[in-house]
């Protein structure tokens, strides 16, 4: 399979900013379908998608679940990709995703992702990110991502996750249809990521995320143990595993983005197990 076999699913909301560098990013790594699914932006969003992508469709702002399938529904090709509007993807990577996953005959294969800029907070962020996500077989594989189409079509996302879709997804395909997933060595640029304020945002989501994963494990039964993995999950993967896979003297110098972010992650979950 090559690139023309791919449908590319674009979730976006207010997404002037990246959007078009985005698509025209898919277009040139020659991608056969090209997806959006706009959640009623206002700022210009919609009309770059309707200038660029072959189908753009309504998300009712019900959940990224929802409007994930939304789009899945819609694809045609052999193969999904799910990208962000803020992910950056040349043809070497698509192609690089595509080899990886006939390779490993694995339902779904995810991709290395790194943000530009010289600053501490954007070096945190990619060094953070070598030692979270590394390439190989893993749990969970993040955006992009990329799916056998008919798997996707057939069983696709949760649409009552807000956030927490692919760790949702990943884990019930490994569950129910013995999936695996692995992380091809192959990076992906993010666009305007290095920012204080999108890096409370991105920890708002996987707040929310971690909420939900442990508030519909509880009322599936989950065992003491699994829920006490799930409370410490922030911890161990955004702090204990990066600092322990990174050398010494950049786990010092990481060490205070890291700590914020566990502890952004854990306000977010606590907060919104207050309102709910």
């Amino acid at each position: 399979m090559n690139a023309s076999d791919v449908s590319a699913v674009v979730c976006t909301l207010e997404s002037v900013a990246s959007l078009r560098r985005c698509l025209t990013s898919l277009r040139q790594a020659g991608v056969g379908e090209l997806i959006v699914v706009d959640a009623g932006s206002t700022d210009g969003t919609r009309q770059i998608a309707e200038q660029l992508a072959d189908q753009v469709l309504c998300d009712p702002r019900e959940g990224l679940g929802l409007a994930r399938n939304i789009g899945i529904a819609a694809s045609s090709g052999a193969l999904i990709l799910n990208c962000g509007s803020d992910n950056v993807i040349d043809p070497a990577a698509l192609a690089g995703m595509i080899e990886h996953l006939e390779v490993t005959g694995c339902a779904g294969v995810g991709a290395l992702t790194r943000v530009g800029d010289e600053t501490y907070l954007s070096r945190s962020m990619n060094a953070y990110r070598r030692a979270r996500f590394r390439p190989g077989i893993a749990d969970v594989i993040g955006t992009p991502t990329l799916f056998r189409g008919d798997l996707l079509r057939a069983h696709p996302y949760d649409p009552r996750r807000r956030f927490s879709d692919d760790s949702e997804l990943c884990e019930r395909w490994a569950t129910t249809l013995g999936a695996t997933f692995s992380i091809a060595d192959v990076e992906v640029l993010e666009v305007g990521k290095a920012t204080i304020a999108e890096l409370r945002a991105r920890c708002r989501i996987y707040g929310v995320s971690d909420h939900e994963v442990y508030r519909a494990g509880r009322s599936m039964g989950w065992t003491v143990r699994r829920r006490m993995r799930s409370l410490t999950h922030p911890a161990r993967v955004d702090l204990v595993e990066p600092m322990a896979r990174l050398g010494v003297g950049e786990a010092i110098v990481r060490l205070p983005y890291l700590a914020t972010v566990t502890t952004l992650r854990y306000a977010a979950w606590a907060a919104t197990a207050r309102a709910a």
